[in-house]
């Protein structure tokens, strides 16, 4: 690779433009699946989704052909429940706030797990950023009041984040694929009761099923591909403080996509989230020794 006029190489901005790219991918999947939920109800998109999503990883990793003890199958569980159970809970959300608040209020999840394996108390000024930016959510001031079920979902689903990250880790030392795609397969098995009650036979509807599959590509296929190719080839801190770009991503494709429009001080409130999420990725990286 040779170095550009400038001294940096013509292609460093070939990741960065894949892992935006994954961002977008997923933000506009979020807006498709918002667009669904008059034809299956939130749970019924949460279903297709995921159920896509465990097809498409099945065919990939063939869990089939791996081995894998009892300790390593319930560890696989407790991710893969937690992943269903983020998923289910962000398109509840979804149901009364608007895309990008609902991901600026579900990021206190791994904002909070950063927070809570630190002792540096300029992290904590960050939590204080994060947490501003949360109150300036709420309706305190009596004026158009965000849904505070959709808010307290969207806080549980970030919750369900944390613990995704936690046993994801536990399973990721067992067989990536193998974690991933069992995992996937028990996030489905957790969802789809959800939409089969809700959404009963409108789920096999061939034009739902084709959104839906667009949905579980743009949701997870395609943007976990991208990542994985900006990860080999980004420094992490890099990577984590573009990551925290995505409730802004968010609220710009639901404003693209669905028309969401936010008042100043929900585009100020999902500033302070960003930034305390930018904050956090930067000191973790130098830290981690």
């Amino acid at each position: 690779m040779k170095p550009g006029p400038a001294g940096a190489p013509p292609s460093a901005l070939l990741p960065v433009a894949a892992l935006v790219a994954g961002m977008v991918s997923i933000q506009a999947g979020a807006s498709l699946a918002k667009s669904l939920f008059p034809l299956v109800g939130a749970t019924g998109v949460t279903a297709l989704r995921v159920g896509f999503s465990a097809l498409i990883l099945a065919a990939i990793w063939r869990p089939w052909r791996r081995s894998a003890t009892l300790r390593d199958i319930g560890a696989i569980a407790l991710y893969g429940a937690a992943l269903g159970a983020m998923n289910l809970l962000f398109y509840l959300s979804l149901r009364t706030i608007p895309l990008g608040i609902a991901v600026a209020v579900e990021f206190v999840g791994p904002l909070g797990l950063a927070i809570a394996a630190s002792r540096r108390a300029a992290d904590f000024a960050f939590i204080g950023l994060a947490v501003l930016g949360l109150g300036l959510l709420l309706p305190l001031d009596g004026g158009t009041a965000l849904d505070p079920a959709g808010i307290a979902l969207a806080l549980a689903a970030g919750l369900c984040w944390a613990l995704y990250i936690l046993f994801g880790q536990r399973a990721a030392r067992i067989d990536g694929g193998l974690a991933v795609s069992l995992g996937m397969s028990v996030a489905a098995l957790v969802t789809l009761p959800f939409g089969l009650v809700q959404a009963g036979q409108a789920l096999l509807s061939p034009a739902v099923l084709a959104l839906g599959l667009a949905v579980a590509v743009l949701s997870s296929a395609l943007p976990y591909s991208l990542e994985m190719f900006a990860l080999g080839r980004l420094d992490r801190q890099v990577f984590s403080v573009l990551m925290s770009l995505e409730p802004a991503v968010a609220a710009l494709c639901a404003l693209t996509l669905l028309g969401e429009r936010l008042t100043a001080l929900q585009w100020l409130a999902i500033g302070c989230v960003v930034t305390a999420s930018a904050g956090i990725a930067g000191r973790s990286r130098r830290h981690a020794a």
